[in-house]
């Protein structure tokens, strides 16, 4: 029986039980050509492509969640709903908001403070918190520790828009919000109401309050110790 999905092609079985989610198609294709072995893509409808393939004998599947809440929600939906996912990592970048996070260093997310409504669907009778999965994120700060990395564990704060016209992204500091990126908040949710895992890892690409800032080309390819810890922590 097909599945229901109209964004991913392929039967439930292509799919692996984990999902490395960055949200740039392009570095979901360079996720699969470096890192996985015997992968095949399964999938490329409206330009997201989906790989399945295995790493250091794990059986992964990569594949990206665009831009935002509304795409990471539609995406995200139908892995946990109709094709068998049980993990989601998300791999992206993030704006470094605490002070004492610099370009390059790694973000794990605790939970995601959000300005989104993607909640609004549920009719909650209050504000839902969106976490993620304990285990995950345990295992990820166990192997950064392993890797040496420069790394913050806490919140997020995810947005609706990318171009901050109040420049709010300070008020956020204030409570200590580690780092803005806008697919956290809809991964976690979801997460939270299929009963599955999520974790959010993010490369900090830019310090806007400092006005330090990446090129497209190292946001693409050059973050690799976020990619490296997703995909060993991987179940």
């Amino acid at each position: 029986m097909a599945t229901p999905s109209i964004f991913y092609a392929g039967e439930p079985e292509q799919y692996a039980k984990t999902v490395l989610m960055p949200g740039d198609p392009m570095r979901a294709k360079f996720i699969a050509e470096t890192y996985l072995e015997n992968f095949e893509q399964i999938s490329n409808i409206r330009g997201i492509p989906v790989y399945t393939g295995t790493y250091k004998g794990k059986r992964l599947t990569v594949t990206a969640s665009g831009m935002g809440c509304p795409s990471m929600g539609i995406y995200s939906h139908d892995l946990y709903e109709y094709l068998g996912v049980e993990s989601i990592i998300r791999v992206g970048t993030a704006g470094g908001i605490h002070p004492d996070l610099d370009v390059r260093d790694i973000v794990i997310g605790q939970a995601s403070c959000t300005t989104s409504n993607f909640d609004n669907q549920f009719r909650l009778p209050g504000r839902f918190a969106p976490i993620a999965d304990f285990g995950l994120l345990k295992a990820a700060v166990e192997q950064a520790e392993k890797m040496n990395l420069t790394y913050k564990v806490g919140n997020l704060f995810c947005a609706d828009y990318f171009y901050d016209d109040a420049q709010s992204v300070a008020d956020w500091q204030k409570v200590g919000v580690l780092a803005v990126e806008m697919e956290s908040a809809a991964l976690y949710t979801n997460a939270a109401r299929f009963g599955k895992k999520a974790l959010c890892i993010a490369t900090v690409s830019d310090c806007p309050l400092v006005g330090k800032f990446s090129t497209p080309e190292e946001c693409e390819r050059d973050f690799t110790n976020m990619m490296v810890l997703a995909l060993e922590i991987a179940q």
